[in-house]
């Protein structure tokens, strides 16, 4: 099937053509029509299945028949989305796809200055992107009306109950006009997932895609059973001796990864991190650095790490295992990439033993443990006894790992202070 199978607009597709984009993804495959139709839609989808396309070149098309040819622009499509990495990625695409239209598109998010914000606003936006926060204090200060709302989209809607955007968002559906088609999606479908998605659809199509027991086909996993005061030694080392052109390393707290890459980068391992306390321009230019190659290593907390998207990150790093074991799919999901291979190693401590566990039971399968290395002090208690001389897999030797190892290799072996 191609985007041509589809009935996609001309324009629509000259801009896909590009972007490199031939066959669509089984949830574009099955979205795309449904929302051509003016449906709504209740979508389980995790990060990387494509799920911003399903629904932006859709709305596009839609915008462009619908569109009366007056001078005037109203804001008529409008997504909501938890973080500002993922608001601003998704501006981006919409911009690509409708690079041949007259549609215009921008983004709002808070932790920066507004002035940009509303003169964009000012002159014209048929496509809003926006977090919940800067949305609501934009349309009480007068400068955002939701009253032509045509399409509208909630995505990472786990997410927003996780970050406690619940109000807000109830607050905002209060202000759309009933008659609109309404767009849902979340990576996950808890009961509270299910009943916020009662509030805004009427009676929605389902499309479910990856649900969140599978792991990427193509993702290599590999535990490391390791003391807490061992997890920067042995970070340190896999990033020196492991042929890894590109790490994210993620963190349980932000203090945890400020403290990671400061330990890092005193070891002359060039490391930038990405949370909720940084201003926005400092995430930006981190996450810039990491896909341009800049650097290496970009250690992130779960909820910061939504909106990364770099095809080519060769590994996933869990320095700390999560709590909930849906959170470790959406995490390794980052790498194995559009058919790529990707690694993801784990370093588990002994109370992370019981979240190991029920990892391992969501995905259905004994994560290998690696027994032989430098930093291994503790017994594993039968843990994994099927794998007992596993190693971790190695990636390809090529001319970008070269480039970008040089950005961290040194000639100090020595271990860090003992911290976490």
């Amino acid at each position: 099937m191609t985007f041509k199978d589809l009935e996609i607009i001309p324009p629509i597709l000259s801009a896909l053509s590009e972007q490199g984009y031939t066959a669509p993804t089984p949830i574009q495959q099955q979205s795309i029509p449904i929302l051509l139709q003016g449906k709504d839609l209740l979508g389980c989808a995790q990060t990387g299945t494509g799920k911003t396309a399903a629904f932006a070149i859709p709305i596009l098309q839609n915008l462009l028949a619908n569109k009366t040819g007056t001078k005037s622009r109203n804001i008529s499509a409008l997504v909501v989305t938890p973080t500002r990495e993922l608001a601003i990625q998704i501006d981006e695409n919409f911009t690509k796809y409708g690079k041949f239209t007259p549609l215009r598109n921008t983004v709002i998010f808070g932790g920066v200055k507004q002035a940009s914000q509303v003169k964009a606003l000012r002159s014209g936006v048929d496509i809003l992107i926006a977090t919940p926060g800067r949305l609501l204090d934009l349309i009480q200060q007068g400068y955002i009306s939701l009253n032509h709302i045509k399409y509208f989209v909630l995505d990472e809607a786990d997410q927003m109950l996780d970050m406690g955007f619940i109000h807000d968002i109830k607050k905002i559906i209060a202000k759309l006009p009933t008659e609109r088609q309404s767009l849902f999606f979340s990576a996950t479908m808890a009961p509270a997932i299910v009943n916020l998605s009662k509030k805004i659809l009427g009676n929605p199509e389902r499309v479910t895609i990856a649900p969140e027991q599978t792991t990427a086909e193509k993702v290599e996993q590999c535990v490391y059973f390791v003391p807490r005061q061992n997890k920067i030694p042995l970070l340190k080392h896999l990033l020196r001796e492991e042929d890894i052109a590109s790490a994210l390393v993620f963190s349980r707290t932000k203090h945890g990864a400020n403290k990671i890459v400061k330990l890092l980068n005193r070891s002359d391992i060039h490391a930038e991190a990405i949370h909720g306390n940084k201003s926005q321009n400092a995430r930006q230019k981190a996450l810039e650095n990491f896909k341009n190659g800049d650097t290496t290593v970009l250690v992130a907390t779960d909820i910061a790490a939504r909106g990364i998207d770099v095809d080519s990150l060769s590994h996933v790093i869990n320095y700390d295992l999560p709590n909930v074991p849906e959170t470790y799919v959406h995490r390794i999901g980052r790498t194995g990439r559009a058919g790529a291979s990707g690694m993801a190693y784990s370093f588990c401590d002994v109370e992370e033993r019981p979240y190991l566990r029920d990892i391992q039971k969501l995905i259905g399968q004994t994560i290998p443990s690696v027994k032989e290395h430098p930093f291994d002090t503790v017994e594993d208690n039968g843990e994994n006894n099927n794998n007992n001389n596993a190693r971790p897999p190695r990636g390809n030797n090529n001319s970008q790992n070269n480039r970008r190892k040089s950005n961290y290799r040194s000639s100090n072996r020595s271990r860090s202070p003992r911290k976490d």
